[in-house]
């Protein structure tokens, strides 16, 4: 298919998940083969406590990360913030394992373990790497992006700073997929 990469990137909290989640309703609404996964925060309060992995194909829905100091058990990756259910981090492994060929590739987020420790979702590193999809979005942090962008040369950067921006971005990003009508 030799698909078009796009990276969103944007510190937390900037919205990248919201933006995300706009594509993916949009996806839905064309009626597009939509495959790969959502990280999206849990909050309480008003305050991010956990993150859940969303399946873009079957939408099971599963808790998996928590903040640091309220520890899944047993738990063996963690992220100076988050703590990451091991067995979840494995169900995101195979759904991403088995999410090509589709038109839309989602796979939020890949970060600090997939990139730096060769840990994590290295099935959605081979996912994008595969180009069997017509077009991929790929989160990654600020300070991965280089990296990311060395591993797919040919990737358009999208970076959103604010929540606020999500409506006025998603027509820019959308673009960039390029397989929106």
């Amino acid at each position: 298919m030799a698909g078009r990469r796009v990276i969103l990137t944007g510190l937390p909290g900037s919205g990248k998940s919201a933006l995300c989640q706009a594509v993916v309703r949009r996806a839905d609404e064309a009626g597009l083969d939509l495959q790969g996964v959502l990280s999206p925060p849990v909050f309480e309060n008003g305050v991010k406590i956990g993150i859940d992995l969303l399946d873009l194909g079957s939408r099971e829905r599963h808790q998996l990360a928590v903040l640091r100091q309220e520890a899944l058990e047993p738990a063996s990756l963690t992220t100076q913030r988050w703590t990451f259910d091991p067995q979840i981090i494995e169900i995101g492994e195979q759904i991403l394992a088995s999410s090509t060929p589709c038109e839309l590739l989602v796979v939020d987020e890949l970060g600090p373990l997939e990139f730096e420790r060769g840990e994590g979702w290295l099935a959605g590193l081979t996912a994008v790497d595969s180009s069997d999809f017509q077009a991929a979005l790929v989160v990654v942090r600020p300070s991965l992006v280089e990296i990311a962008l060395k591993r797919w040369p040919d990737a358009q950067t999208i970076e959103i700073e604010s929540a606020e921006q999500v409506p006025a971005r998603l027509p820019e990003l959308l673009k960039l997929l390029g397989i929106f009508r």
